[in-house]
């Protein structure tokens, strides 16, 4: 009886140790599977689950925009006084719906080529108004003249086509002119050939943003989505020949097994540059644990603090040596115009930017860009993308609507904000097919390890026990 029961013990503790052990060689081997689902499955080719929402992605991505309404327009243009503007918005499109077109996969080199089209669709429910509310901005065309024609005599030409059209400094114009284009009065008057449509985002609808190629991951998945080539806006690609502004991915994905410790690089074509976005903190999104990566305020500075930002320090003036942070001057790919970008409000901005204007609040959790990573997978799950746009305005001596300037303004025009966040139904298939197996397959390591452990120890403990009793 006696040899039975101790038997018995020690086959208990035999059964625990194998289960332990089995356990323990599970872990590696799960990983291994898992990482080898992984990869499979974030590869940009035909029937994996990256590709499938790298066509045409399933979340509904959203473009509000808050724009910047002049308050004393005659004040400024007169005196030269601080522009006072009153922010409003939200007005709202979504974009971002339509699929990528003309997908070309390249074996030799493992990329694919595509043109993503542009379209935006406005959502009166998420806007405070309409597309045709009115609002006091920069004469965009006025305030671009004496950057693309610096020369006195051709200003003066320009002046007298300026005060025809009875055109100014400042304008009123409806939030679908300001965004998507208007024929403007003052280049209409000019004798050869010129664009006379202006708009902060014109052309945007039934346009395409690309061609892009990018690497598809099937030969080395540490490269997909990574941007080889990109032929968008005019200029860009000479510009980044010796800036290397076009590099990372488009956000939408990045390369799997994403750490704490990466720099995520994200290329915008809204911005002609590559851009990064830092470690933050660690989120839970529907049931999806994630990584919040931040863009740094060093995305913005100077060339002193950045030197990575020293292609955008084009003059001396304006950026005072290359010592004015918290603004991008991208007038290179911008056809010359003198647009620079800036966060929302000049977060993170020189004091001097916000100086001359009235009304700007700076938020950080408001103004700030951030990216949700599932980090297994590398897939952003949620985003949001915020940006303002500005014109530079000198003083012109030769046209009349900007000679009483006395310095020099970066006005707002707009900023925005881009967000999306993985549907629920989007959410639910993800859980189920990479963290729900994920979880059961760990919950299942960690079971057999456990009871394993557990058996071993309570059936030696007995064993011992017994021993002890038949000794005595």
């Amino acid at each position: 009886m006696g040899c039975n029961r101790n038997c018995g013990l020690i086959a208990g503790a035999v059964i625990g140790a194998v289960l332990a052990v089995f356990g323990g060689i599970l872990m590696p081997v799960g990983d291994m599977l898992i990482e080898k689902t992984i990869k499979k499955e974030v590869v940009l080719e035909d029937g994996t689950i990256a590709f499938t929402n790298w066509v045409k992605t399933g979340t509904d991505v959203y473009r509000q925009f808050w724009i910047f309404d002049v308050q004393n327009p005659d004040e400024v243009a007169l005196n030269s006084s601080k522009i006072k503007v009153k922010q409003r918005g939200p007005y709202t499109y979504r974009v971002r719906y339509l699929a990528k077109e003309n997908i070309t996969q390249d074996p030799e080199t493992h990329t694919v080529s595509f043109l993503q089209p542009n379209g935006a669709i406005f959502e009166p429910s998420l806007s405070v108004g309409t597309e045709d509310d009115t609002f006091t901005i920069l004469n965009l065309a006025v305030a671009a003249a004496p950057h693309l024609y610096p020369n006195s005599f051709i200003q003066g030409i320009l002046n007298s086509l300026i005060k025809k059209s009875k055109s100014s400094m400042f304008q009123n114009r409806t939030l679908k002119e300001l965004l998507w284009g208007y024929t403007d009065p003052f280049l209409n008057l000019v004798p050869y050939p010129v664009t006379t449509t202006v708009g902060v985002f014109y052309p945007y609808n039934n346009t395409a943003d690309g061609i892009y190629k990018v690497f598809n991951g099937k030969d080395d998945i540490s490269k997909v989505a990574i941007i080889d080539t990109y032929k968008g806006r005019k200029n860009l690609s000479y510009w980044s020949s010796y800036c290397d502004l076009i590099n990372g991915t488009d956000a939408a994905s990045f390369p799997p097994f994403v750490e704490k410790t990466r720099t995520l690089q994200f290329f915008s074509s809204d911005i002609c540059r590559s851009i990064y976005a830092v470690f933050g903190a660690e989120m839970n999104l529907k049931g999806i644990p994630v990584y919040r990566f931040i863009l740094p305020s060093l995305a913005f500075a100077s060339p002193l603090q950045n030197p990575d930002n020293h292609c955008f320090c084009t003059e001396k003036i304006i950026s005072k040596n290359c010592t004015l942070y918290g603004v991008l001057d991208i007038s290179k790919c911008k056809e010359g115009k003198p647009v620079y970008i800036s966060l929302p409000h000049f977060l993170h901005g020189s004091p001097e930017l916000a100086e001359p204007i009235e009304g700007l609040r700076p938020n950080e959790e408001e103004h700030s860009t951030y990216l949700d990573v599932e980090p297994i997978t590398g897939f952003t799950l949620r985003f949001a993308k915020r940006l303002q746009i500005n014109i530079l305005v000198k003083p012109a001596r030769k046209i009349d609507a900007l000679k009483n300037l006395k310095h020099n303004y970066i006005v707002p025009i707009l900023w925005l904000n881009e967000t999306g966040t993985i549907g629920d139904e989007k959410a639910e298939m993800f859980r189920k097919q990479v963290t729900g197996k994920i979880n059961l397959l760990g919950l299942v390591e960690m079971v057999l390890l456990s009871v394993g452990v557990v058996m071993f120890i309570a059936f030696m403990i007995s064993y011992c026990a017994c021993r002890s009793k038949r000794v005595n």
